[in-house]
C-alpha cells in the first residue's frame, strides 16, 4: 500500500524536528564551552553554565535521535513507527495541559491560546493516526 500523504508530511516534519534539535545541541555545547571559558578565567558563573550547556546538549541529543528514529519508522511505515507517534503525541498532550494549567495562574491569555492551538493540533494528528486507512498503511 502507498504511504498517505499525512503519514509522509509527518516523516519530513520528524526529520526537521531531529535537525533543528540537532542545531539546538550544538548551540548548548556552545554555551557549555563558553561557560568552560569563563570558568578558567575565574568568573563566578562559568562552571554552571557550562554544566547547563553539556546537560542541555546531551538532552537535545536524545531528542534528534527520537525524531530520527520516529521518522524513519513513520516513512517506511513499520508499525512501531506508528506506536512511537502516538506515544510521543500523548506525552506532548500531557505536558501541554500541564502548561496551560501553569499559564493560567498569572492568565497569560496569548500563551493561553498558544497551547489550545498546539493541544488542538496534538488532538488532530492523534485523530488522523487513528484513522482506518492509516492503520492499514501500517499493515495493523
Amino acid at each position: 500500500m502507498e504511504r498517505p500523504t499525512g503519514i509522509t508530511i509527518l516523516a519530513v516534519l520528524s526529520f526537521i524536528g531531529a535537525g533543528l534539535s540537532a542545531l539546538g545541541a550544538c548551540a548548548m555545547f556552545f554555551l557549555g564551552a563558553a561557560g568552560m571559558a569563563a570558568a578558567a578565567g575565574g568568573r563566578g558563573m562559568g562552571g554552571m553554565f557550562a554544566a547547563l550547556g553539556a546537560f542541555a546538549g546531551v538532552a537535545f541529543l536524545i531528542l534528534a535521535v527520537i525524531y530520527v528514529v520516529n521518522g524513519i519508522g513513520l516513512w517506511k511505515l513499520l508499525g512501531w513507527g506508528r506506536l512511537l507517534t502516538i506515544v510521543l503525541l500523548a506525552l506532548s498532550m500531557i505536558f501541554g495541559i500541564l502548561n496551560l494549567f501553569r499559564n493560567l495562574a498569572p492568565f497569560h491569555i496569548g500563551l493561553i491560546i498558544w497551547q489550545l492551538i498546539w493541544l488542538a493540533i496534538y488532538a488532530w494528528i492523534l485523530t488522523y493516526m487513528f484513522k482506518p486507512h492509516v492503520k492499514q498503511a501500517f499493515g495493523q
